[in-house]
């Protein structure tokens, strides 16, 4: 079974920081690409940003220069740095990972259950 569990969500004012972790737990053999998604009030659920295991990152163009996607494969983690934070940033923020739990497995979709990001003075 494997678990992904979010942290660092919370209240802030328009340009403040906000630093999101995920960490992946369970029988993991291999994790290959994980990435944060968020879904506001009313809205399908969007890519903020994904990072392969060699480290290789793509953005939502909303949050270039103002996201940082990073990974530290040795905890099975990944971050995500948010500054300049403004109002349409607000929403529940997902963890995703592909994870195969065996050499002989193929890479399955995991999700985390969200953490709620708030951008409000």
């Amino acid at each position: 079974q494997v678990q992904l569990l979010e942290s660092g969500g919370g209240l802030v004012q328009p340009g403040g920081s906000l630093r999101l972790s995920c960490v992946a737990s369970g029988s993991i053999f291999e994790i290959n690409a994980m990435g944060w998604y968020r879904q506001a009030p009313g809205k399908e659920r969007e890519l903020v940003a994904r990072i392969t295991s060699g480290g290789s990152t793509n953005y939502a163009d909303s949050v270039k220069g103002r996201f940082t996607i990073s990974r530290d494969n040795a905890k099975n983690t990944v971050y995500l740095q948010m500054n300049s934070l403004k109002p349409e940033d607000t929403a529940v923020y997902y963890c995703n990972a592909d994870i195969r739990w065996a050499y002989y497995s193929g890479y399955q979709d995991y999700w985390g259950q969200g953490t709620q990001v708030t951008v409000s003075s």
